[in-house]
């Protein structure tokens, strides 16, 4: 594929975007005034920069006795004060306040489609919400939050009345998708006639190329210096919340822990902080990430963020939800995009998405590493293969010392469950230290595929547990079974096992897979997938920052943190 230039317009480079810094906003959202006020006080303690005080949240509100208890001081962080509308009230009113009878959420359909969950509970009228957002403006709250839909409404009430050290956001919610760039900048507009002092706008991802719309007219307020909070929710939005301060956001939410989250895939401010270091995040950062479906269960993010941390290493490693892998490189051309790594299910297209690929990984057929040159082209590699290998090599080794450098592989068969990316770098791995391979999978057309690709019998999944040709076999799992949720699957039963000598699980979350449990049980030399997801990550690392991986340090995170 070549790198399609036209498109890189949608994540403009963010390196002359001057602003400052993105606050850190955690969401109070306890149902009683002063376990609101101590959620403010661990915010605080945790190192946000302003905590939103959810007043809807609050069980039997009543503005004039609750409002002084949350706003005395001197208290801990800045107030953003929200009281947000229901989803009873948007089912009544719509987008338009109940005044336009096309608009979505007042039909039939929209009232039938719109989701339960709105962020907000007040289903109430407008003017005692409108009153206690002034009685807060009165109290000193230093930001206060009003919808588009009602803002020339409550505009009229404060007018002269709004203390000067109150910051008004004028936000808007869309719970189905995310609108174009053109759509997005006309909504910009709209909310400015308004008289905000800062803009909010948040959508819905339904493929994460829909965040690129959101970076650009980010860039484009920072050059106007409009002030804008703009997010996306849901998984596929995610990096939104972490890439803000690159873009020039105002502001980002961090949920104070998981549980307690205000908007869909809000990520934790101790992940902000300590994870993602997204204080150090800016114009120059360059983005690396996991691109994956799932991606949620990765410890990618934790390992890198820390290593490039450790380094010196100025860039940031998010997790990629991709639907559409050739869609997603083409709409994050950028070269502040520099490199990802690559997993299930998109190892095998990378191949065919990259300008160029590395020998042995066009060989293996599968890429887990893009790098993205300085003349925009895209590089794959694979490290799985090395890093699994020499994994395997060295667990064997170290149960079985010997002087010779032949490799412990060498005349073994070698048994490879799994014919997908990683199923193809472990068998082409084997393949190269002398084992005679096997591959089973549960398709074995697949599996058949594999064989014929690389010279070796093929098996389906099923009778793999009637296959024991000989003692003293390798088996290694590439496949998703057996991992986080699912831990009590497994691809063999326990008496087949029997026949292994060595068994390899690519799976690491857990680190004890059932698989490596009940191998161990039948006396087996067991290799977590821990190894080689360190091996491969070192790899990777180096690809990624120029420099040697920073070797203990890697391994002591991966076994402290993961």
């Amino acid at each position: 594929m070549a790198t399609a230039m036209a498109a890189s317009a949608l994540v403009p480079p963010a390196a002359a975007v001057t602003r400052q810094r993105t606050l850190l906003c955690v969401p109070a959202t306890a149902r009683a005034p002063r376990e609101m006020a101590a959620e403010v006080a661990a915010a605080a303690a945790l190192g946000a920069d302003v905590a939103e005080l959810r007043l809807d949240r609050l069980s039997g509100f009543a503005p004039s006795r609750d409002l002084p208890v949350l706003l005395a001081g001197p208290r801990p962080l800045p107030a953003l004060v929200t009281y947000r509308w229901g989803p009873a009230a948007f089912s009544a009113r719509g987008w338009c306040g109940g005044e336009s009878p096309s608009c979505l959420p007042c039909t039939e359909r929209g009232r039938a489609s719109w989701p339960k969950w709105e962020g907000g509970e007040y289903e109430g009228d407008d003017e005692p919400r409108f009153e206690a957002l002034m009685l807060a403006m009165e109290l000193g709250a230093e930001y206060v939050d009003i919808e588009l839909k009602v803002a020339d409404k409550f505009m009229k009430l404060i007018s002269g009345k709004k203390p000067e050290t109150c910051k008004l956001i004028v936000s808007s919610h869309n719970y189905e998708n995310t609108p174009s760039a053109e759509e997005l900048g006309n909504l910009v507009a709209q909310i400015q006639a308004t008289g905000a002092d800062i803009v909010k706008i948040a959508t819905t991802a339904t493929e994460i190329i829909d965040v690129a719309r959101m970076f650009q007219i980010l860039v484009h307020c920072q050059e106007k210096q409009v002030p804008i909070i703009g997010l996306v929710m849901n998984d596929r939005g995610f990096i939104s919340r972490v890439l803000c301060p690159k873009f020039g956001g105002y502001l980002t939410f961090g949920t104070l822990e998981k549980g307690k989250e205000s908007a869909p895939a809000q990520p934790t401010i101790a992940d902000l902080i300590n994870v993602y270091n997204i204080r150090q995040i800016g114009p120059d950062t360059k983005v690396f990430g996991i691109i994956g479906k799932p991606v949620g269960h990765s410890k990618s993010p934790i390992l890198h963020n820390e290593a490039f941390r450790s380094v010196g290493f100025n860039a940031v490693y998010v997790p990629f939800l991709v639907d559409d892998l050739a869609n997603f490189l083409t709409t994050y051309s950028s070269p502040d995009f520099a490199g990802f790594s690559c997993t299930i299910p998109h190892k095998e297209a990378a191949v065919r998405c990259c300008d160029e690929v590395d020998p042995i990984a066009r060989d293996i057929g599968a890429v887990n590493t893009i790098i993205r040159k300085s003349d925009g082209k895209l590089v794959g590699y694979n490290t799985d293969y090395v890093g699994a290998i020499s994994a395997i090599e060295d667990g064997i080794r170290a149960l079985q010392p010997t002087e010779t450098t032949t490799s412990p592989l060498a005349g073994r068969l070698f048994v490879v469950i799994g014919a997908g990316g990683a199923g193809k770098a472990l068998a082409y791995g084997a393949k190269e230290k002398g084992a005679r391979v096997v591959i089973a999978n549960r398709t074995f057309a697949r599996a058949q595929e594999l064989g014929n690709l690389i010279g070796a019998p093929a098996l389906s999944l099923a009778e793999l547990e009637n296959y024991h040709p000989e003692e003293g076999m390798i088996l290694a799992n590439t496949t998703a079974i057996g991992m986080h949720p699912n831990v009590n699957e497994t691809p063999l039963s326990k008496q087949a096992l029997k026949s292994y000598a060595v068994v390899f699980d690519a799976v690491y979350t857990p680190k004890d897979t059932r698989l490596l449990r009940e191998a161990a049980e039948c006396g087996a030399t067991v290799v977590s997938g821990l190894e080689m997801f360190i091996r491969q990550a070192m790899g990777q690392f180096e690809h990624f920052t120029g420099m040697p991986a920073p070797d203990s340090l890697m391994r002591d995170i991966v076994l402290a943190k993961i």
